[in-house]
């Protein structure tokens, strides 16, 4: 009996290794990138260029204003991420017991960043509404900004004046967002790996950086446009007549297509892309690193 309880205890550990890992790693990447993400959401708001944006953000509020919203990035990081790196990892360890431990096929790996991703979105998408509106708050006019002070009052604010379903706005899109991020982050990442490593002789950091770098652009422009609709159905407030600008995602989708054409999806990709690459590196890295500490410790 005196030994059941550490295996126990390893086992609940080895579980819930992966999640703890993932959202750790997604957290302290977020840290770096909150400022590029936040000139990012600027830009897709129509505030200019992303020198622009960022010449108005240190004039007119500060450095501090890079880091609004930080609350409820890492807030995001703590459930969308934690969900879909530790989901994906559980998946990728049944469906490699399926296939009898021999390596999966892009094809499988590919289904199961879908599956994670969608998974993450539907854990994270509160937190994700709270971040756009802290975002965002500030190119309001001062009668309309909500004036959040920080991730929780968002949430508890959002669930008391508009119903708790609200925090799930725009929740469609952002898990047909979150599947294509991952679809395309992990299937190009595992290509990326065995050409840099096998193929061109890469040594390991070589390696993860070459391949982090371009399954964040593919990443990138797989989510974006989803991304895109997203933040605008996210953002959008109701008219004089409580009328708001778009009834969904599609409705969204269509007029910005007519009004705009297909690169109106494309606005402010290449911060977009610049963000997003730095964040899947910084992500294995840290989460490599988390792993190699976490070894030495004998956990």
């Amino acid at each position: 009996m005196g030994e059941a309880k550490p295996k126990s205890q390893s086992g609940v550990w080895s579980t819930v290794k992966p999640f703890v890992n993932g959202g750790a790693s997604g957290m302290l990447a977020t840290c770096v990138i909150q400022p590029i993400d936040m000139v990012k959401v600027r830009i897709q708001l129509g505030q200019g260029s992303a020198l622009q944006v960022t010449k108005n953000m240190l004039a007119q509020e500060g450095v501090r204003a890079f880091y609004k919203g930080l609350s409820a990035g890492l807030l995001r990081q703590a459930t969308y991420t934690t969900a879909r790196l530790g989901s994906f990892r559980v998946l990728t360890n049944k469906a490699t017991e399926a296939n009898e431990g021999k390596p999966l096929p892009l094809l499988q790996k590919a289904g199961i960043g879908l599956a994670a991703g969608a998974i993450g979105a539907c854990v994270g998408s509160p937190a994700d509404l709270a971040l756009i509106r802290m975002q965002a708050d500030a190119t309001l006019p001062p009668a309309q900004r909500r004036n959040y002070t920080n991730a929780f009052h968002a949430l508890f604010r959002i669930s008391a004046d508009e119903g708790v379903l609200a925090l799930w706005k725009g929740a469609g899109p952002t898990i047909v967002r979150a599947m294509a991020l991952n679809m395309g982050m992990l299937a190009s990442y595992d290509q990326s790996v065995e050409f840099f490593r096998d193929s061109l002789g890469f040594g390991e950091i070589s390696t993860v950086l070459g391949a982090s770098a371009v399954s964040g652009f593919f990443a990138s422009a797989c989510s974006l446009p989803f991304d895109y609709v997203k933040t605008q159905i996210q953002k959008m407030q109701p008219d004089a007549s409580g009328k708001y600008p778009y009834s969904g995602s599609l409705d969204c989708a269509m007029k910005t297509l007519k009004s705009g054409g297909p690169f109106k999806f494309y606005t402010g990709f290449p911060v977009y892309c610049v963000r997003i690459a730095p964040h899947v590196m910084m992500t294995w890295i840290f989460l490599n690193q988390i792993q190699k500490i976490q070894k030495s410790a004998g956990l």
